[in-house]
């Protein structure tokens, strides 16, 4: 199978006008997040699996178009499976630069498992694993912004598709055979769901943040949400702009000044030459804040009955995967098991539709009857 790079409007034009009608398209993305808050995209390939566009793999280049708009049409046609391996990261960019998810969205790292093989499995291992060739894997850490593209880095990106339109066929027609393909397909509108819905919330994944009183907590959060605004402004890593810990000491610490602020807190020279007096404003609009006594604490860690609850249903969906003849991580997450032992917060997407009648509502059922 060739490859042809696509570096016009008018050539994706008559390239998506070629594809009309195909069933399934295979996607990947090569993008660049080395030093940005937003991953930047550098390639996109598509490979369709019939029609007049098929039997080739179509390098598009982001930098040299113009008008993206026929991808995004592309993308959010329900009439064409999108499949992409391990699709999270891609998911991201696409939000990112074109403002649409990829639906409806086969993910074949999640096809496999569910089919019974190996959880996590990479691409690598998977095109392997049902294709025997062993792909290069030279140009992993290629600078993908560079112009032009080597033939080197061509042909494989053209491999990230090219194979995977093999391993779509065989996974699809397993889980054809063991009635799960709508498990597969919700799956990856629940992680589109997931990734269109996610707010802020990144001081929940501050370690030690649920040691916080209300009000340090609400400091807290107005340090998260004013490190992403300045990283998205900047387009620069959250942890360029002030590191986690940092963020923690000043929360808990509150300096009133630059002497306090320097004395108190872990804070690098240049962040606080850059920052301080922003970071200062930010601590006292906070404590002059509306009463923080109803923000409610992060929750602690699991107790030791909780923790033993976790286990046993842990051991209970072991049993379940192993009837239906697939991983138990295919089936539900660490996180998961935690938000079942404590009962609150929001219901994930993810426990819907197949996941919820298979595996979700049996666990729930374990609870309620002391089981766990």
């Amino acid at each position: 199978m060739d490859w042809q790079l696509v570096e016009n409007d008018s050539a994706l034009a008559e390239l998506l006008a070629r594809a009309k009608g195909c069933s399934a398209v295979m996607v990947d993305t090569e993008f660049m997040r080395r030093s940005t808050f937003y991953p930047q995209v550098a390639l996109v390939q598509l490979c369709f699996a019939e029609g007049d566009a098929a039997n080739c793999a179509w390098l598009i280049d982001p930098l040299a178009i113009e008008d993206p708009a026929p991808l995004a049409e592309l993308l959010t046609d329900v009439k064409v499976v999108k499949v992409l391996h391990s699709a999270s990261e891609d998911l991201e960019v696409f939000q990112r630069w074109l403002g649409v998810l990829p639906v409806p969205l086969f993910d074949t790292q999640k096809a496999a498992a569910l089919v019974g093989l190996d959880f996590g499995l990479g691409y690598r291992a998977l095109v392997h694993q049902l294709c025997g060739e062993d792909l290069p894997k030279g140009e992993t850490r290629s600078d993908w912004l560079q112009r032009p593209l080597t033939e080197s880095q061509c042909h494989y990106a053209a491999q990230d598709v090219i194979w995977l339109l093999d391993v779509y066929r065989q996974l699809d027609r397993r889980l054809r055979e063991q009635g799960r393909r709508a498990w597969v397909l919700e799956d990856g509108e629940a992680a589109c769901t997931a990734l269109a819905t996610t707010s802020d919330g990144y001081y929940k994944r501050i370690k030690s943040a649920w040691k916080l009183q209300p009000q340090q907590l609400a400091i807290l959060i107005s340090l998260c949400d004013w490190r992403d605004d300045m990283a998205r402004r900047k387009d620069k890593p959250r942890s360029w702009i002030l590191d986690d810990k940092a963020c923690l000491q000043l929360a808990q610490r509150a300096p009133a000044n630059m002497a306090e602020m320097r004395s108190q807190v872990e804070l690098h020279p240049a962040t606080l030459r850059r920052y301080g007096e922003d970071l200062l404003d930010v601590l006292a609009e906070a404590a002059q804040a509306a009463d923080h006594g109803e923000l409610e604490r992060l929750p602690a860690p699991l107790t030791a009955a909780q923790r033993n609850a976790v286990k046993k249903l842990k051991q209970h969906t072991e049993r379940i995967a192993s009837d239906l003849g697939v991983a138990p991580q295919a089936l539900v997450s660490g996180k998961d098991f935690e938000r079942l032992v404590r009962g609150t917060g929001p219901i994930p997407a993810s426990w819907s539709g197949w996941r919820k009648q298979a595996v979700i509502e049996h666990l729930q059922a374990t609870l309620e009857e002391g089981q766990a």
